[in-house]
C-alpha cells in the first residue's frame, strides 16, 4: 500500500463507490471514470485486485481491461471502513521508525561522513578544473588580441 499516493488512492476509492447495485462495473463504465485513459484505469484495477478487492471477470488479453470487474465483500467492507483514503492518512500519521541499534547508527553516520568527505574532495577536484580551464581560457584571449594588434600595427605599417 506504501506505493501509492494521495490521488491514487481517492481515484481507487472512487472506482469502489462507483460499483452500482449490482455490484459490477463494465469496461466501458471503467473507461469513463478514468476519462478513455486505458492505462490509468488498468493499474488502478491492478491495485484493486492486488488488494483482493474486486474480481476480473472476462479478461480478453494481459494488459487489457477486464470486461467486467465485480466487487467482492470485502471490497465494500473495505470502502465503509474509510477506504484507501483512510489508510493512507493513517500510514502517514504513523512516525517513521528509526531502526537499529546504537552500533549501526554509528555504522551508517560513518559511511554517510565517507560519502560527504569523497563528494567534498570531488568538488574541490571539479572546482581546480575549471580555475585551470579559466586561466587557459585568459591566456588564450591575450593571445589572440596579441595577435590581433600584430595584425593590426603590422596591416597599418605599410
Amino acid at each position: 500500500m506504501t506505493d501509492l499516493n494521495e490521488y491514487e488512492c481517492e481515484m481507487l476509492d472512487a472506482v469502489l463507490e462507483a460499483f452500482g447495485v449490482p455490484d459490477s462495473l463494465t469496461r466501458l463504465q471503467l473507461l469513463q471514470l478514468f476519462d478513455n485513459d486505458e492505462a490509468m484505469a488498468y493499474a488502478m484495477v491492478q491495485a484493486l485486485a492486488r488488494e483482493g478487492l474486486v474480481a476480473e471477470a472476462g479478461k480478453p488479453g494481459h494488459y487489457e481491461l477486464p470486461d467486467k470487474l465485480v466487487l467482492k465483500p470485502k471490497g465494500e467492507k473495505f470502502l465503509k471502513e474509510g477506504g484507501f483514503a483512510k489508510r493512507y492518512l493513517s500510514e502517514q500519521s504513523k512516525p517513521q521508525q528509526v531502526g537499529g541499534t546504537l552500533a549501526k547508527l554509528q555504522q551508517q553516520n560513518m559511511r554517510l561522513q565517507n560519502e560527504k568527505l569523497a563528494y567534498q574532495t570531488e568538488l574541490l577536484d571539479l572546482k581546480k578544473a575549471v580555475e585551470k580551464k579559466q586561466v587557459l581560457i585568459y591566456i588564450l584571449s591575450a593571445a589572440i588580441l596579441v595577435g590581433l594588434l600584430l595584425g593590426y600595427w603590422f596591416g597599418n605599417r605599410s
